[in-house]
């Protein structure tokens, strides 16, 4: 068992992330080209293009700016050239924080992002310095009362990596990265709908903040997410209001 409020704290980021749709497809956009141009434009032999693909349907991005993301990546639109960056750092209370961007300028993203940091008391830490508490890994989060002995049976023939059972209910389907959509769309098939899903960083070990410590680090998180540059952050910590 794990995670005691693992259900209200994955809501309660979507729903941000919802409101946030406008900037998401950007972010998404982006992510969409720089899988086209280093795998193809073929998401059926594109995994990393085919989980953008995805994620970008997940929030009703329109097919055009789909297709015309990956044209930019294929080189039969005009687009910008992305590099990724990945920088790690603490956050209130020493949270661990991981800040996954793509940028066209490594000197602005750097700057921005150790603002953030400073401003909303944190600090950028060495490459490495955070990671070690993270696993990558395909991440599936299914709803209290689902069955889990029917669910654990499906993901494990699906190639599943584990199957979680959380306190308060709902079970987490975890993969190898490469396998998440292969999984998901098996599960699918069996019957298993996910009203969450994800290729993430996950926490080896989660710390709870609350009150005036849980406000400032939703605050940081906010700001580094606002940030152009920012694809995704990721952190070690649930956030109780």
């Amino acid at each position: 068992m794990a995670g005691h409020s693992k259900w209200a704290n994955i809501q309660h980021r979507k729903g941000r992330q919802d409101e946030k749709r406008g900037a998401m497809f950007s972010k998404i956009a982006k992510e969409i080209t720089v899988a086209a141009k280093m795998g193809g434009g073929d998401p059926g032999f594109n995994p990393r293009l085919r989980l953008a693909v995805d994620k970008g349907k997940g929030v009703n991005m329109p097919k055009d700016k789909i297709d015309n993301a990956i044209k930019k990546g294929t080189g039969e639109l005009e687009g910008v050239d992305y590099v990724e960056i990945r920088y790690e750092g603490y956050g209130i209370s020493g949270a661990a924080v991981i800040v996954d961007c793509l940028t066209d300028n490594r000197t602005r993203t750097v700057a921005e992002v150790r603002h953030a940091f400073n401003k909303h008391g944190g600090n950028m830490g060495t490459d490495g310095c955070v990671a070690f508490q993270f696993t990558h890994c395909g991440q599936l989060l299914f709803a209290p009362g689902t069955d889990e002995a029917a669910l654990m049976d499906a993901a494990i023939e699906a190639g599943a990596d584990d199957v979680l059972s959380n306190d308060d209910g709902s079970i987490e389907v975890i993969t190898p990265p490469s396998e998440y959509m292969s999984v998901k769309e098996a599960l699918e098939a069996a019957g298993f709908s996910a009203e969450f899903g994800q290729v993430t960083m996950k926490a080896e070990n989660e710390t709870e903040l609350t009150g005036d410590d849980a406000v400032r680090m939703q605050k940081l998180i906010d700001v580094l997410e606002s940030l152009d540059d920012v694809q995704d952050v990721y952190t070690n910590v649930i956030l109780e209001e």
